[in-house]
């Protein structure tokens, strides 16, 4: 299964070193030296990492095919993915792969039967699960211990702590206006 890893951002140096705005969570196992990655757009072609390394907080990564900084720049903006095995689990066994959680059954912790999980958004500042819930209406459910306190893949489900407002947005507690807000 290739799930995308990365895209190449700009040429760094004249050596053919790219910046990557890095898409997983293993970025030392996805760009090790040796690794094939497999661009997204069409026709989908492979690139294999040559080095990688960290430079101010950034990842820099030097492809085979891309010896110098013109090459280089012409691999901008595309995605890469690997090829991750059906099997295959991250390292750390709190993390999970988008494609593990898409598709688990949402309970609450009252034990209602909440929806689906239909997708995993990534943002800056943290992940979100995108809920289908019973009736076809999609919520997006913070992935944070305190609103998702456990995951069970064996089991095929999610267990949301539901919150006013959380999993029926029309349900909310309306807060009152402070003084003087309009």
């Amino acid at each position: 299964m290739l799930v995308t890893v990365g895209r190449i951002g700009r040429a760094h140096g004249i050596k053919g070193e790219v910046g990557m705005i890095v898409r997983t969570d293993e970025p030392d196992r996805r760009f090790a030296d040796g690794a094939v990655l497999m661009t997204e757009n069409q026709p989908a072609r492979a690139l294999t990492v040559e080095s990688s390394r960290w430079h101010s907080g950034r990842l820099l990564v030097k492809f085979v095919e891309a010896p110098d900084r013109t090459a280089a720049e012409n691999l901008r903006n595309l995605a890469v993915q690997a090829e991750i095995g059906e099997e295959e689990r991250p390292e750390d066994p709190e993390e999970y792969y988008d494609r593990e959680l898409i598709g688990l059954a949402v309970r609450t912790t009252d034990g209602e039967q909440a929806g689906e999980v239909i997708d995993v958004v990534h943002l800056p500042s943290q992940d979100l699960l995108e809920i289908r819930r019973p009736g076809g209406n999609a919520v997006l459910v913070p992935l944070v211990e305190e609103l998702v306190p456990e995951i069970s893949l064996d089991k095929g489900y999610v267990l949301v702590a539901d919150r006013p407002g959380l999993l029926d947005p029309e349900g909310a507690e309306e807060v009152p206006n402070e003084p003087g807000a309009s």
